[in-house]
């Protein structure tokens, strides 16, 4: 499980705090006002920030201190994060050799798998701008399942993208947690892709990450800081 004990981020005038229990293989929705800091929690889980006070835990382990690429975490943002100027199968390969280097064939047929497995079979010669947004979001989707973490964090990865296609790549994501038996954390503004995609929401409001509550329970009767984001006042 992902604990988050007493944790504590500042960044000038602005802190927030979260005291929260994750199960694995679960789907989190985490929701609130603009600047209310669910990027910052996510920031903190990936160890992008490092936290003022208390201790971040994986199954036990104390990571706090880990840095990024030595965490079980594999991040999803909304930019995708593709380096222009490699190919996809280069840029997937750096999830599986993360200082580079010449990728083994075993590790080529690795990522042909991870592109037919997100159905872009055959796509990893071309480069990122090459790609519509549905295709560059499939192609970090691949990545993520090659990277092969126990925990999967998504930045609203998906917002640029029109609501049919922002609904597929809801369900892919979905299905390759399952696959991964991965928690997935995924940051939203849409209620109805919390709804979609996660039993559990934590919401993030007035300086703190609350524990994550059912999501229909929640939504059903939110408290007054999610009423007035939703409109609802």
């Amino acid at each position: 499980m992902l604990e988050l004990d007493g944790l504590v981020m500042r960044a000038g005038d602005f802190t927030l705090r979260a005291e929260m229990t994750l199960e694995p293989r679960s789907r989190v929705a985490v929701v609130g006002p603009s600047g209310a800091g669910k990027s910052t929690l996510l920031d903190a889980i990936a160890g992008f920030r490092r936290p003022e006070a208390g201790r971040i835990l994986w199954q036990g382990r104390d990571i706090t201190a880990d840095a990024p690429g030595t965490r079980p975490v594999a991040s999803l943002f909304q930019d995708q994060n593709l380096f222009p100027h490699l190919s996809l199968a280069r840029n997937l390969g750096l999830a599986l050799r993360l200082g580079g280097g010449r990728v083994s064939a075993h590790e080529n047929q690795q990522i042909e798998e991870a592109l037919a497995e997100v159905g872009l079979a055959g796509f990893g010669a071309r480069k990122p701008a090459e790609l519509s947004g549905g295709q560059a979001s499939r192609a970090a989707l691949a990545r993520v399942l090659l990277q092969n973490r126990p925990v999967i964090l998504l930045d609203e990865p998906f917002a640029a993208l029109g609501p049919a296609l922002k609904a597929e790549m809801l369900s892919r994501v979905a299905e390759l947690a399952d696959k991964l038996g991965a928690l997935a954390l995924m940051v939203s503004h849409d209620p109805a892709d919390a709804r979609r995609f996660a039993s559990q929401t934590v919401l993030v409001a007035d300086g703190v990450a609350e524990p994550p509550r059912e999501t229909e329970a929640l939504f059903s009767d939110p408290p007054d800081s999610l009423r007035a984001y939703l409109g609802q006042a």
